[in-house]
């Protein structure tokens, strides 16, 4: 069964494009023009990934993210005009995955696309008992990457796929700094890096907010300035 991905945008030619290049690789595509319809929709259709534009009229697409995390944890992808770096971050904060700045080459939307569908399935499918490696614990905080629970000092917190992926990485790593490309390439796995891509940097910061982290003294997620990040042994 083909994965079921939700665009919305109301530059229609846009929307049309994105359906037509997600349909030639036989995604099971809906597509909508404006954010209300797109909700109604939501709320009563399974999906597996939503495609969503930020500059919307009635609704933009950071309330519709919003929206989605009420209630969902599929990937989010967010449309952003060229240089609209605040737009990255907003996007980014309010839960989404992952940001394809337009105008945009197919092959980075379609690479983007399988890289986030990959993930949320490895979070969300496999039975059986629990093995050794599938549990990950350090100074309270205790992942499970089978069942993508997080829970610190006993509490659960909800993290996004990519939030999960980052803080599984670091741990797995403890002791050893990982740069941002390194964490970029691991999750991506796509060759769409660069040094201004500050999309690693700001799900640190929302990393470290939902876990009650600091930046200037923190006890779980260390900075190591031009290198990259680390979690201490």
């Amino acid at each position: 069964m083909s994965e079921k991905i939700l665009i919305v945008d109301d530059e229609q030619e846009i929307a049309d494009l994105v359906a037509l290049y997600l349909s030639s690789e036989n995604y099971e595509v809906r597509k909508f023009y404006s954010a209300a319809q797109a909700l109604e929709y939501i709320r009563s259709e399974a999906l597996d990934l939503a495609i969503l534009d930020v500059m919307m009229p009635e609704m933009n697409g950071f309330q519709l993210c919003r929206e989605i995390r009420e209630q969902y944890t599929y990937p989010v992808i967010m449309l952003t005009a060229k240089g609209e770096e605040i737009d990255k971050i907003n996007g980014l904060t309010l839960g989404a995955d992952d940001y394809i700045t337009k105008p945009f080459r197919p092959l980075e939307l379609i690479a983007r696309v399988k890289a986030q569908l990959r993930r949320y399935k490895l979070y969300n499918t496999g039975a059986g008992p629990e093995e050794p490696q599938d549990l990950i614990t350090h100074s309270g905080l205790v992942l499970n990457a089978k069942t993508h629970e997080c829970t610190l000092n006993e509490k659960p917190h909800s993290l996004t796929p990519t939030e999960f992926s980052i803080l599984c990485i670091l741990c797995r790593q403890k002791g050893n700094v990982v740069s941002a490309e390194d964490l970029f390439r691991q999750i991506w796995k796509d060759e769409y890096y660069s040094k201004c891509n500050n999309t690693i940097t700001v799900h640190i910061r929302h990393l470290r907010e939902k876990m009650g982290d600091s930046f200037e003294d923190p006890k779980y997620i260390k900075t190591v300035w031009g290198c990259g990040y680390k979690i201490e042994s």
